[in-house]
């Protein structure tokens, strides 16, 4: 008997299996096949505001189906319970549902509760329902439930950020939990970057300064193939140390270039970028357009997150608890993280990640005994609060797009 856990991203499909004493026996990603009707969710909502989410469901399955097969190989049938996750847009997508009160003002969502879908419904090749986490808001969904419903008796000051192309935030004031959102784009999973991929085989991890050279870390016994998010951050992180890359985000000149690392910046049309790998046969370069979607992405959650403190009437400094989780592929160094100014620097020493936290919670459900009683006490503590399009947001995520 097993049990699958999905986290429908907008960009990434992540997928467990699980046996019944809670062993994880697979796991797969692939990207999420509706990025063909655009990157972000605002696209796919129009596209099927226009009539074609019978289209963008069709893709989400066929992605989900993959998934299954990677899982599962042939032993479907043994398969009794499967549980989802996803952000509002995903989860009315996945069910083609009407969309127009996500797409336009107020944006509330169309339904909130825990939902089955049957395989009648939903094609999975799988003989047991999906059930769907419950949403919040119009941009506050199920994943950041199931992030939450994975934290044991959190302290006071627990601040959680679900880093991916819809960054969405959580602090617990003791009392309930202040939840909302920011769209990030799709870079810390490597999306809109030139060179970018998920985490899998070829994947450049993390890169450090050896000297005068650039160090990579890879997945696999293979050559470099791209920059999953953390290998992005990393080589950000190492362009700012090593004076190739400016505190505004922008790629040097070799002239300007203290160091023998000028030696990895190429001219390409009119502007430099840095060539990270070279072999005979590829290479693969970080572009001033890559660090620009980077920056994009660290300053919605920077914003976020002084937002959010704000309001719960918390300062970085009182602050219990900082836990990151989501799209980055692998955890992020301290040093990284203080060089690309993704969080605060105070927060950084009471920081740590967890690789998967919407997979930890949907496996935390379907272990329990008292599942329900947990979402159900959860769902009562939680309080949104609309961050992006508000004056205070955009003047906080413009000061913090420099490193």
């Amino acid at each position: 008997m097993t049990r699958i856990a999905f986290d429908l991203g907008t960009t990434t499909l992540a997928g467990r299996l699980f046996d019944s004493t809670g062993e994880i026996l697979a796991e797969a990603q692939t990207p999420n096949p509706q990025v063909e009707a655009g990157a972000d969710v605002l696209a796919r909502l129009q596209t099927a505001h226009q009539g074609e989410g019978d289209r963008l469901q069709a893709l989400l399955v066929d992605g989900l189906r993959q998934l299954v097969d990677a899982l599962c190989g042939a032993a479907h049938s043994e398969v009794v319970a499967v549980v989802a996750a996803a952000n509002p847009a995903i989860s009315c997508l996945l069910q083609n549902l009407p969309v127009e009160s996500l797409l336009f003002p107020p944006h509330k969502p169309p339904y909130k509760e825990l939902t089955q879908i049957p395989p009648a419904e939903l094609d999975l090749g799988l003989n047991c329902p999906l059930t769907l986490f419950p949403l919040v808001s119009g941009f506050v969904g199920g994943d950041l439930i199931a992030c939450l419903l994975a934290l044991d008796a959190p302290e006071p000051g627990t601040l959680l950020i679900d880093v991916g192309t819809n960054a969405e935030l959580a602090l617990y004031d003791g009392v309930r939990w202040w939840v909302s959102s920011a769209a990030a784009g799709p870079a810390f999973e490597g999306g809109n970057i030139s060179c970018g991929m998920l985490l899998a085989d070829g994947a450049v991890t993390h890169v450090g300064i050896d000297g005068d050279r650039l160090q990579l870390s890879v997945v696999g016994d293979t050559a470099p193939k791209g920059l999953c998010g953390s290998g992005l951050a990393a080589l950000i992180a190492c362009g700012r140390e090593g004076g190739l890359i400016d505190a505004a985000g922008r790629i040097l000149a070799p002239d300007e270039v203290e160091t023998n690392l000028g030696r990895y910046l190429l001219r390409q049309d009119k502007a430099w970028i840095i060539r990270f790998y070279r072999s005979a046969v590829s290479e693969l370069a970080l572009t001033q357009q890559d660090v620009r979607h980077f920056q994009l992405a660290k300053g919605a959650v920077l914003a976020g997150v002084e937002l959010l403190l704000e309001r719960g009437g918390f300062t970085v400094e009182n602050l219990s608890k900082v836990i990151l989780t989501g799209a980055l592929g692998q955890s992020l160094p301290l040093p990284v993280l203080k060089s690309v100014a993704l969080l605060p620097e105070a927060m950084l020493d009471k920081t740590s990640f967890v690789a998967n936290g919407v997979l930890a919670g949907l496996e935390s459900y379907l272990d329990g005994a008292d599942s329900q009683r947990r979402l159900e006490s959860l769902l009562g503590k939680i309080q949104p609060f609309p961050l992006s399009g508000t004056p205070a947001f955009e003047k906080l995520f413009l000061a913090s797009l420099e490193f």
